[in-house]
């Protein structure tokens, strides 16, 4: 007598293997169809901006990067290192149109600059959104300009949130976006858009080597540098006139004046006749307090004179040769960066 039990088993282990995936064009399209849709209604709101002389000599060289309008009137914000201290600017749209601009202000310390286009009116424009609403894994879009008659796209996903870098200017940039859509060159100042068409960043860096990892400032801090510019045309932050470094707390100096910080901001220099000088702090002293916040390091002291501070008696502490000192200090307004 014959076995065919294998066999019906083996059939119907090919039949089951042999049945087809289940079809993920769907999925493909609709991820297409995602970036498309924000490519279209964003792109066109995208430009290249375009620094120097229109005639270009061996001595006087241009720079060259992307920007995002943001209302009909001409509102462009960009990347604060692509104008510089550039004294002609001109902007040019997906059409080809070109336009001079100029700088209604700089803030180096996120890497932004407020722009205005010169003569147009009606311009494609897009929305700031709330980069709080923002999670890990979301689907972003980042464009830019840089050859002035077509967008360059490119798609990734949150990596993460609430990262941190250093500026130009030395201050650290906080609530900055990592993504993994790539920037290609040219790309600094572009916009990084979400899924609803939304502006939710302004791309400013990329880490070379390290496998496309992209920052982009969120478009909340853009939203207070941008009614700051437009308010006051710059950024106000508090000024105090010392120059720092983080440094550690020894143990058993922190075990004496009762605190638990294990780093402060260690003072190296202070700036004659400043708020400092006059408060009566010293080089050496370590800073662990301001004004009821925790500091464990200069990044802390400078995060902490925001324009909150200006002009308010704040109160200090201070360790100095391992004793704590209370200090009350009067912060001033910070002088604007020259443009």
């Amino acid at each position: 007598m014959l076995d065919f039990t294998s066999d019906i088993a083996d059939a119907a282990s090919s039949s089951r293997t042999a049945e087809p995936a289940p079809d993920d064009r769907a999925l493909l399209d609709a991820y297409s169809n995602a970036v498309i849709d924000v490519t279209e209604r964003v792109g066109p709101a995208v430009v290249r901006v375009e620094t120097g002389p229109k005639v270009r000599n061996a001595r006087e060289r241009g720079g060259l990067g992307s920007g995002i309008v943001i209302s009909p009137d001409g509102l462009v914000l960009t990347n604060s290192h692509v104008v510089g201290s550039a004294k002609e600017i001109r902007l040019r749209d997906t059409e080809g149109f070109v336009t001079d601009a100029h700088v209604l202000g700089v803030d180096p310390d996120t890497d932004l600059a407020l722009l205005r286009a010169d003569g147009a009116r009606d311009l494609a424009y897009a929305s700031l959104g709330n980069s709080k609403s923002l999670r890990r894994g979301q689907l972003v879009v980042a464009i830019g300009n840089p050859l002035g008659f077509e967008s360059t796209v490119t798609a990734g996903v949150v990596s993460a949130l609430g990262r941190s870098i250093r500026s130009v200017s030395g201050r650290t940039i906080e609530d900055v976006i990592q993504t993994d859509a790539a920037l290609n060159p040219g790309n600094s100042g572009g916009p990084l858009v979400s899924s609803a068409a939304e502006v939710i960043g302004i791309n400013t860096a990329i880490i070379s080597g390290a496998q496309g990892i992209c920052f982009a400032v969120a478009s909340n801090t853009a939203q207070f540098v941008l009614s700051e510019i437009i308010r006051h045309g710059y950024v106000r932050r508090a000024y105090i006139g010392v120059a720092g470094q983080t440094a550690p707390v020894p143990r058993r100096h922190a075990v004496v004046a009762g605190v638990d910080n294990t780093m402060g901001a260690l003072l190296a220099q202070i700036e004659p006749d400043s708020p400092a000088a006059k408060a009566g702090l010293l080089p050496g002293d370590v800073v662990i307090r301001l004004d009821g916040a925790e500091i464990n390091g200069v990044d802390d002291l400078i995060r902490a004179l925001d324009r909150d501070r200006i002009g308010r008696t704040l109160s200090m502490d201070v360790l100095r040769l391992g004793r704590l000192r209370g200090i009350d200090i009067h912060p001033v307004e910070r002088k604007p960066a020259r443009q």
